[in-house]
């Protein structure tokens, strides 16, 4: 029997081609939209990652306890030798050595003295080095107002906002007053290459950023970094995988207050909560999609049961029992809602792959923004968008032939034979 209403069903278009077509497109809108709310929903995670939690953060135990505070004095010692442990026993990451901290920033005026201070919110960077990521990672040139990027040792990047205040512009010199590592006071003069805008008033207020080099020479922190971040070569953060990482690390290293430990993006301060509202309100909004497009299935489902009903009154006619034709037509729907769904689901992934491939660049929209947005709107790939399409598409159609064919065993054969005529 199967066979026989797969080739009817290939030999009349009007009982397929229409109604795969719809589960299609829907099924494919389903998914497109759960794999770009996904993306869209993860933007915040990503940027808070690129610029202070990573998707994971080794920092020591003591400074995991004080992090708020920033102090440079509970850094990580011997970093470079951490740093390719954490490079060869975990390749699948991105590895970085960063070093926050705070400081005064002096202006000179023509005869040296000051002229204007502003406290600074200083973070150093692997900027000079040729394989570093770190400066695309942050979309420096893209929020480059003035001046160039630094090309020598010595010269840094300020918040454009910042530079504005204390009247700096590209190539004068300010000195950076701070506290290095081990309490003392530090003094170094510092080049403004050029000037930022980054579209965040927390960051446009005060921000430096240096190459990691002259932050452990300005603070004495030689072969030392507050934190070490990594990123996973996939590009997304994902919780699970990241908590995993941390206990696991966690296992192999001792109770010492300064030795390294993991932080998941998740377990950094109010990241967690934002990370589970994430996930609750990323569910919520593909759910009601979902139900949406369920409806809409469901009633075209429903619309086409009801249509063949002269066609149930000859088939009944002719000898057929109700049973057996009721059954025919739940298996139709069975056969067009899998179908549909498969090819919704192809064409659905196809767009979020090219999606999350290429993105659509809104950086002109963005301008003048007071929010930290990506420049790229991407979508994102997860495991549920190669299934969650077969929800609307398979069951509701074949609810909606369910509904409909509830009639057939309401009605007498001649009131569904008349429905032919008419």
């Amino acid at each position: 029997m199967i066979q026989f209403l797969l080739k009817g069903l290939w030999r009349d278009k009007s009982r397929s081609l229409i109604p795969v077509i719809i589960v299609a497109i829907g099924v494919m809108l389903t998914v497109f939209l759960h794999a770009y709310i996904t993306g869209f929903m993860g933007d915040t995670i990503e940027i808070n990652a690129r610029f202070g939690s990573g998707h994971i953060k080794v920092v020591t135990k003591a400074y995991a306890e004080n992090i708020d505070l920033q102090p440079i004095d509970l850094a990580l010692m011997d970093a470079g030798q951490l740093l390719e442990r954490l490079q060869s026993d975990y390749p699948d990451y991105d590895w970085v050595e960063r070093i926050r901290f705070g400081g005064l920033a002096d202006v000179p005026d023509a005869n040296g003295e000051t002229a204007a201070q502003g406290p600074l919110a200083a973070i150093g960077i692997q900027l000079l080095s040729e394989n570093s990521s770190e400066p695309e990672r942050l979309s420096l040139k893209q929020s480059l107002v003035h001046g160039q990027m630094p090309v020598q040792a010595g010269q840094v990047l300020l918040s454009d906002v910042f530079s504005t205040r204390v009247g700096l512009q590209p190539g004068d010199v300010f000195t950076l007053i701070g506290t290095d590592m081990y309490g003392g006071m530090t003094m170094h003069n510092f080049t403004v290459a050029g000037t930022l805008r980054f579209g965040v008033e927390s960051m446009d207020r005060g921000t430096m950023i240096a190459d990691i080099n002259d932050i452990q020479s300005a603070l004495n922190m030689q072969d030392a970094t507050t934190e070490i971040l990594g990123f996973h070569n996939s590009g997304f953060y994902d919780n699970a995988r990241e908590l995993a990482l941390s206990q696991h690390f966690e296992a192999l290293t001792k109770a010492d207050d300064f030795d390294p430990i993991m932080l998941a993006l998740g377990q950094q301060g109010t990241m967690g909560q934002y990370v589970s509202l994430t996930g609750v309100w990323s569910l919520y909004i593909s759910l009601v999609f979902v139900f949406a497009m369920s409806l809409v299935l469901w009633n075209a489902g429903l619309l086409g049961g009801l249509r063949r009903y002269g066609e149930v009154g000859v088939r009944i006619a002719m000898g057929e029992e109700k049973r057996h034709v009721y059954g025919s037509m739940i298996w139709e729907s069975v056969f067009v809602g899998l179908t549909g769904s498969l090819l919704g689901t192809l064409a659905g992934l196809l767009f979020a792959w090219l999606l999350q491939t290429y993105g659509i660049n809104i950086a002109r929209m963005m301008e003048g923004a007071s929010m930290m947005m990506p420049n790229t709107i991407r979508a994102r790939i997860t495991t549920p968008d190669y299934y969650i399409g077969f929800i609307p598409g398979l069951l509701s159609t074949i609810i909606g032939t369910l509904l409909s064919g509830i009639g057939i065993f309401k009605r007498q054969t001649a009131s569904l034979f008349k429905e032919l005529e008419a």
